[in-house]
């Protein structure tokens, strides 16, 4: 049995918004990837959300809010993260902020910190429903702890099944990549997982951008921990020859031969097409019959920084 999966019309976005009012949990498209919705101030809904995607408590979530009036509510914002929101909401940028005391946040969605993750998606179902629903809502990627993201409501009702009570489908994701996290706790901006907003865009409002290295064991922000995003097939990266059985994720015009299937992220070498293919062309060649999925170098810059990150914790095993 799967769970429902309606157009994200007013109808269904009224209906998804009562579901998430009683404490159940909807899927519902942004952006950068589907997320798993429930209520943020319910320890229980919260609580579900880690539960429905086997997630380690001590991984936080992302609150989603549909502006900046919102957003104050929840956490506290300097100069920086104003002039942050003025820029980048909506849009793939998340910021990491002190919570506020009286923000009435489920305290397991930080997973037990003092800081609060804060998104204004873009997508116009998922802003319509933020709206709608009238509260803030954790919604990390719709999919099980660790494998790969997804960017349609077909991916979603793979993962879960009847796990979920709606689905709302607002087509495939354009951005293909979760949001770019930036922490503005401490004196210099640091960014904690590299997304759909490149550390260019945020380098010529902030300048230094500082890259911290992640901890293992207490992250402080999704999708940090080393292996993630991955598919049950080996990744192997930086592909310049075909190993028997392979299947090929390729990049630019050309790509070695032998391969037992081609997928084309990009033709012809265009990050952001490849960043809205990643996942579900890895989904597409992740099938028993290959042995692995190799995958051609991707350049080390703009959203390839991004691209590169979500591939090498595919591989990492």
């Amino acid at each position: 049995m799967t769970a429902r999966i309606l157009p994200g019309d007013t109808t269904a976005i009224a209906q998804a918004a009562r579901l998430l009012c009683e404490g159940e949990l909807v899927a519902f498209p942004t952006e950068t990837v589907y997320g798993l919705g429930g209520d943020a101030t319910s320890e229980t809904a919260v609580a579900r959300i880690f539960e429905a995607k086997g997630r380690p408590r001590f991984n936080p979530l992302i609150v989603h809010v549909p502006g900046l009036t919102e957003a104050e509510r929840l956490g506290e914002f300097d100069a920086r993260a104003r002039e942050a929101a003025r820029r980048f909401w909506p849009g793939p940028l998340t910021l990491v902020l002190p919570r506020r005391a009286d923000s009435g946040l489920s305290l397991l969605a930080s997973a037990g910190l003092d800081t609060v993750a804060l998104r204004v998606p873009a997508h116009p179902v998922a802003q319509q429903l933020l709206r709608a629903a009238g509260m803030p809502i954790t919604a990390p990627s719709a999919n099980r702890s660790g494998r790969v993201s997804p960017t349609t409501a077909a991916h979603v009702s793979a993962e879960f099944g009847n796990e979920v009570a709606l689905i709302l489908n607002g087509g495939a994701s354009v951005v293909g990549l979760e949001s770019t996290i930036l922490d503005l706790t401490g004196t210099v901006p640091g960014m904690l997982r590299p997304g759909g907003l490149t550390r260019e865009a945020l380098s010529a409002v902030f300048g230094e951008i500082a890259m911290p290295s992640a901890d293992a064991n207490a992250p402080r922000a999704p999708g940090s921990l080393p292996s993630h995003y991955a598919p049950n097939l080996p990744v192997r990266l930086e592909a310049i020859e075909a190993r028997p059985g392979e299947a090929m994720l390729a990049f630019g015009p050309e790509h070695p031969a032998g391969f037992a299937q081609v997928l084309w992220l990009s033709r012809t070498g265009n990050l952001a097409e490849a960043a809205a293919n990643l996942f579900a062309m890895l989904r597409r060649l992740d099938r028993p019959e290959f042995t692995a999925i190799a995958v051609m170098p991707i350049p080390e810059h703009g959203l390839g920084i991004a691209i590169n990150d979500r591939l090498r914790r595919a591989a990492f095993r």
